[in-house]
């Protein structure tokens, strides 16, 4: 290859290796400088007065299609206030709330329950500089705890998000994570007996909510017993996870979840608009296995591998927002470039990606999206870092799985020091007790539990110099 014919970053797109992270191609697990990939380095600017809207059925307000989501605020040492509790940098939050403006977002998507509490605060910081009717806000009552479930719990979250928001109205209202632990017992419990339900239909009716709707997770059964209600409840809308390998396979992959095709139709059905959430499935669609990379670079050589999923969670009509947890500006620009304006996937498109997620499908990763619903564990277990060290290395192709392979000592090697270079010691899989008070908190329903045994007696055997059991226990296989 003549010098003059390439250069280093359209080496990487050919190659497939454009989604690695600046600091992140050495050995497997070691801690990264920057979150930032190679392929957004020479990203071109978003343009402005592009966004592509969609009308919201009810007020005809216009709605961008990227929406932001809050829960993934920067912090003052540059890492998102999901993965640590360090102070939350304002100033960035600002800024990239400026930007986002600027370039036509108007959905702003909170909780009280994002970023240890904060992300509502600092969004009503950010917010509150622009007038009133240039953003449209979105937050939930997530008193997901049985502390919580009380009527005057419930209600001091409520009144509390007017305050940290600093509205008088809350644009669109959720009730948070139904089906996601306990199913209609705590759907019961968390809005039903408390009289909550009631309470918020009529603030719906006073105007303190413009829109009423829930966000999905789990039990299917919840999610058909509030459809079953419509005519009753009359939902302005309801968020669900869509993206391009939950469309067919979500219950393939845990038969706790349910496809979006399924969710998505059954919205359609009764002319409710769909909000996205988890387009990337928590990054797992931004970190595909390099060989998955290449394909995408090979159709399209200047699209970043995240944003092949922003376009199929945005072309279905009944879509109202997809939200993005957006924690650096290179992120922010690249999802704006696929919404402004959106170029609709074609149906070759929409198959093609299918097939991918056949493939994607049959890697055998821990379905886990880092949304770390399941932490803190009250033995101090790093439950989705062991399973994110898992998955990267499977993905890569770098797991210690066969003695006979003649690059074992090195890949064992690897693994191991990348292990305790990710997660401590004192926080790795031997120290799960199996109390499982993490898997009614997991979105994804995974049986956390059992991953934690068998990625304990995986990693046993590697620190033994062992060849992995061939059978069911099969780490590799069946993990």
């Amino acid at each position: 290859m003549a010098k003059k014919d390439i250069n280093r970053r359209q080496f990487l797109q050919m190659m497939g290796l454009g989604g690695l992270t600046v600091a992140g191609m050495a050995a497997c697990g070691k801690k990264q400088e920057t979150a930032i990939s190679e392929e957004y380095t020479s990203m071109e600017e978003p343009p402005t007065g592009k966004m592509t809207y969609r009308t919201d059925p009810k007020t005809k307000q216009q709605v961008s299609l990227l929406g932001y989501g809050m829960m993934r605020l920067p912090t003052t040492s540059g890492g998102s206030a999901r993965e640590n509790k360090d102070e939350i940098d304002q100033e960035q939050v600002n800024r990239l709330v400026d930007y986002a403006i600027e370039h036509g977002v108007n959905f702003f998507d909170t909780s009280p329950a994002y970023c240890q509490g904060m992300s509502e605060h600092c969004t009503g910081i950010a917010l509150h500089r622009y007038p009133r009717d240039k953003y449209l806000v979105s937050t939930k009552l997530s008193n997901f705890n049985e502390e919580t479930w009380g009527r005057e719990e419930s209600m001091t979250m409520y009144l509390n998000s007017f305050k940290e928001l600093q509205v008088d109205y809350i644009d669109y209202y959720l009730l948070h994570g139904i089906g996601m632990g306990g199913g209609m017992e705590a759907f019961e419990g968390r809005y039903l007996k408390n009289g909550m339900l009631d309470f918020l239909l009529e603030e719906r009716k006073k105007g303190k909510i413009r829109h009423l709707g829930f966000s999905y997770h789990g039990d299917i059964k919840v999610f058909d017993y509030l459809l079953s209600q419509h005519d009753k409840y009359q939902w302005d809308f309801a968020l669900i996870e869509l993206n391009y390998l939950d469309w067919d396979y979500a219950n393939e992959m845990n038969e706790r979840n349910t496809d979006a095709r399924y969710l998505y139709g059954e919205l359609q059905k009764r002319n409710i608009p769909a909000l996205v959430m988890e387009p990337l499935l928590g990054g797992r669609l931004a970190k595909l296995p390099q060989h998955m990379v290449r394909e995408l670079k090979q159709r399209d050589p200047e699209a970043s591998v995240a944003s092949w999923a922003f376009r199929y969670a945005g072309t279905p009509e009944g879509v109202l927002t997809v939200l993005s947890g957006m924690t650096y500006m290179e992120h922010l620009k690249d999802n704006l470039l696929s919404y402004c304006p959106l170029k609709p996937l074609t149906q070759q498109e929409q198959e093609w990606l299918q097939n991918l997620s056949r493939k994607l499908v049959g890697t055998e990763n821990i379905q886990c999206n880092d949304c770390k619903y399941c932490m803190p564990c009250p033995y101090g277990v790093d439950i989705p870092g062991l399973f994110v060290h898992y998955n990267k290395c499977l993905n890569e192709g770098i797991l210690p799985n066969d003695r006979r392979d003649p690059e074992y000592a090195r890949l064992r090697r690897d693994y191991l020091i990348g292990l305790d270079r990710s997660v401590p010691r004192l926080r790795q899989a031997a120290h799960c007790i199996g109390c499982g008070q993490c898997e009614p908190h997991c979105p994804q329903n995974i049986k956390i539990v059992k991953e934690m045994i068998k990625i304990d007696e995986f990693v046993e055997q590697v620190r033994r110099y062992q060849h992995p059991l061939s059978n069911d226990s099969n780490i590799t296989q069946n993990t």
